[in-house]
C-alpha cells in the first residue's frame, strides 16, 4: 500500500494582493513520480517552492510524514531541487561538482568517494569525472545536476521544468532517463511542465492545475482518456 509522504492542506498564497494559489489539496505519496502540469502562471512552480521550502504559504500547512514543516528552512528539509538552469560550477569538474555539497557536509573522502561514484553510475556518466563542465552537452550537464542534487541522497527530488533548455530529442532521451534515475534511486520525484506529453510519459501521477487550482489529479492513463 501507498505510504504517504507530503501534504498540502489549503495552501493559499498571496503575492501584493493576489491570489495565486487558491488553498490547494494535495497528497504526494513515497516513492512516486507526480507532475503538476499546467500553463505558465497556472500555480505549479509556486507549489514546487512552497514543498521546497523557499517559500511560505499565506494559509494552509505544509506535512512531511505528518508533521508540520512550513516554518522549516530548505537546508533542513529532505529535498533537493534541479532548476531548468542547473547552476553548475564551471571551474568544477564533474567529480567536483557532485562532491561539492558532501565536502560541505563534511564527509569523509572515502565516503565522498563511494557516493559519487554511485552516482555517476545511476546518471550514466561513469568516465565522466574529469570532464570540464563547459565541454559537456546539455544532457550530460543536465544529469550532474541530477547527480549533485541526489549525492545526498534526499528523500523528494524537486524539478522545476528541467528539460525547458534541452531540445526536443534530448528532451525524449531525457524523460526516459529521469525515469529510470527516480526507479533506481527509489524516491519521490515532483515534476513541473507545461508539456503534456512530458507529463503523461513520465509520470505515475499528474496533477492538473490552472489559475491557482487543482482541476484534476490522475493517473496519466485517466488525464489521457479523460481529460
Amino acid at each position: 500500500m501507498a505510504k504517504e509522504l507530503i501534504r498540502l492542506a489549503n495552501c493559499r498564497m498571496d503575492f501584493d494582493g493576489e491570489t495565486v494559489l487558491d488553498s490547494i489539496n494535495l497528497y504526494i505519496n513515497d516513492k512516486e513520480f507526480l507532475t503538476l502540469l499546467g500553463p505558465s502562471g497556472c500555480g505549479k512552480t509556486t507549489t514546487l517552492r512552497i514543498i521546497g521550502g523557499f517559500l511560505q504559504p499565506t494559509g494552509g500547512d505544509v506535512l512531511f510524514e505528518g508533521v508540520r514543516i512550513n516554518d522549516v528552512p530548505p537546508h533542513k528539509r529532505r529535498v533537493n531541487t534541479v532548476f531548468q538552469r542547473y547552476a553548475l560550477f564551471p571551474h568544477l569538474d564533474v567529480y567536483d561538482n557532485i562532491a561539492f555539497g558532501l565536502r560541505i557536509a563534511k564527509l569523509s573522502e572515502d565516503e565522498i568517494d563511494e557516493r559519487v561514484e554511485e552516482m555517476l553510475e545511476i546518471v550514466s556518466l561513469k568516465g565522466f569525472e574529469n570532464r570540464s563542465i563547459n565541454a559537456l552537452s546539455g544532457g550530460q550537464q543536465q544529469r550532474v545536476a541530477i547527480a549533485r542534487a541526489l549525492v545526498n541522497r534526499p528523500q523528494v527530488l524537486l524539478l522545476d521544468e528541467p528539460l525547458g533548455a534541452l531540445d526536443l530529442r534530448l528532451r525524449k532521451d531525457m524523460q526516459n532517463e529521469l525515469k529510470r534515475i527516480q526507479q533506481a534511486m527509489g524516491i519521490t520525484f515532483i515534476y513541473v511542465t507545461h508539456d503534456q506529453e512530458e507529463a503523461l510519459t513520465m509520470s505515475d501521477t499528474v496533477v492538473v492545475m490552472d489559475r491557482g487550482r487543482i482541476q484534476q489529479i490522475g493517473s496519466p492513463e485517466d488525464i489521457y482518456n479523460e481529460p
